[in-house]
């Protein structure tokens, strides 16, 4: 007799099958990855100092426009990251 978990997890591979992906695309997804990565980490830092100038310079309104701006760049790369590493899931498929 099958527990309640294995049914839900038969009906789910049912609605939606497991994707597998190709070497190639693991390998590149895992660049995209790392390259965005990259691209967030030396954002934060040029955003970090901006921030800290601001501060010190007792320019508060500055140092928060500064954090959003920051907010919204990285919502912005990941967005990115997720649609091209679905660009390289869909050709596999």
């Amino acid at each position: 007799m099958k527990t309640a978990y294995e049914l839900a997890m038969e009906r789910l591979g049912r609605q939606s099958p497991a994707v597998t992906l190709t070497d190639d695309q693991k390998r590149e997804i895992a660049e995209l990855e790392s390259r965005y990565k990259a691209r967030i980490a030396e954002r934060e830092l040029a955003a970090g100092t901006e921030i800290a100038n601001a501060e010190a310079a007792g320019d508060v309104e500055a140092a928060d426009k500064a954090r959003q701006e920051l907010a919204a760049e990285r919502r912005k790369f990941q967005e990115e990251l997720e649609r091209k590493k679905t660009e390289v899931r869909q050709r596999g498929a």
